[in-house]
């Protein structure tokens, strides 16, 4: 593994900037029209960022506008790598790793290779990999590509209260897992442990009597608060000592996920494999063994939430996603 694999839990962990912030847009803006067919989405089920994109793209309908590549779990000392597909290179952008797309955008760019990133098929070139932003603009710049009957993620009456829920889910449980598990010392770790569990007990009783974090549907609020709550008990709870309780032991949380893992476009895309071994197995620093734990028992995430009781329409006015693509499912070894 890499020296940057090792390091963590050595130097103080700090989340970096996206330095490709551009973005895709209907008017073209900053140089990159939304259009069918142009750009690759570039994700590792393993990762919470990249299954943010991974979700709207399906919830969206995007699977012919945008086409996507499933990187390896496992990264070597040139990061993320396609060697999951024939001949360890993506067929359509023709490279093996992430990093060429990097590279052929900027060379001697700062910070690391990361997903989920959106490369511009025609030049080879990475577009961004703002994954803060990546996201609402599928919901919004790219409507005009949606399917039919595809949900609203980000409905502008909503935008300002939404704005407020996902910053403190992003700073408190999104981020805050990675703070208290890459902590280099003891009042590091207890700060960001503790603001980890007393956000989760606040968004806990805000969804107590409330199917949804923000209105009655579903939205990119949603779908921020799930990619953590589902790797939870996985790898948050044991790999990043989140151990005050595990998710299966907040009634509301526990079945507040249950109801969206459930919800097409949700536990379809979620791979446990990838996910346990990407942690267990990449972050050497904190598990200098490499072995990957047997549990959690994974069967619980199929069992009935009632959190129809609640009343809330999942997809508003519009329609679930069909069945995933063949080629796109998650292989059986990374489902319940």
């Amino acid at each position: 593994m890499t020296d940057g694999n090792r390091a963590y839990g050595t130097k103080k962990f700090k989340r970096s900037t996206s330095h490709f912030a551009d973005r895709i847009t209907a008017d073209g803006r900053d140089g990159w029209p939304v259009e069918a067919g142009r750009y690759r989405l570039v994700i590792s089920r393993a990762c919470p960022w990249a299954s943010r994109a991974v979700i709207s793209r399906r919830l969206l309908g995007l699977e012919d506008a945008l086409s996507m590549a499933v990187v390896d779990p496992i990264q070597d000392d040139r990061s993320w790598r396609f060697t999951l597909d024939p001949g360890d290179r993506d067929p359509v952008l023709g490279i093996r790793f992430l990093s060429e797309a990097y590279d052929a955008r900027e060379k001697g760019y700062p910070g690391g290779v990361s997903v989920p990133a959106v490369v511009d098929v025609p030049s080879g070139q990475l577009v961004t990999n703002d994954f803060q932003q990546l996201t609402l603009d599928l919901a919004t710049e790219w409507s005009a590509l949606h399917r039919d009957g595809a949900p609203d993620l980000y409905p502008e009456r909503l935008r300002d209260e939404m704005d407020e829920v996902m910053r403190a889910v992003y700073v408190d449980v999104n981020n805050g897992v990675y703070r208290a598990g890459f902590a280099t010392d003891q009042q590091e770790y207890d700060g960001a442990c503790t603001e980890v569990f007393r956000r989760l007990e606040r968004l806990s009783e805000r969804l107590a009597a409330r199917r949804y974090l923000v209105g009655d549907t579903i939205t990119e609020a949603d779908i921020r608060l799930f990619t953590t709550l589902v790797r939870f008990d996985a790898v948050y709870h044991g790999h990043f000592k989140c151990n005050r309780h595990k998710l299966t032991e907040d009634p509301v949380l526990w079945a507040y996920a249950r109801d969206l893992y459930q919800t097409p476009g949700f536990g379809d895309t979620v791979d446990f494999d990838h996910i346990k071994r990407h942690y267990y197995q990449v972050h050497t620093g904190i598990n200098p063994t490499a072995i990957v734990p047997l549990g959690p028992d994974l069967g619980g995430w199929l069992t009935p939430h009632g959190r129809e009781e609640l009343g809330g329409r999942p997809f508003g006015d519009g329609t679930p996603p069909g069945p995933v693509r063949a080629e796109e499912e998650v292989p059986a070894a990374g489902r319940p």
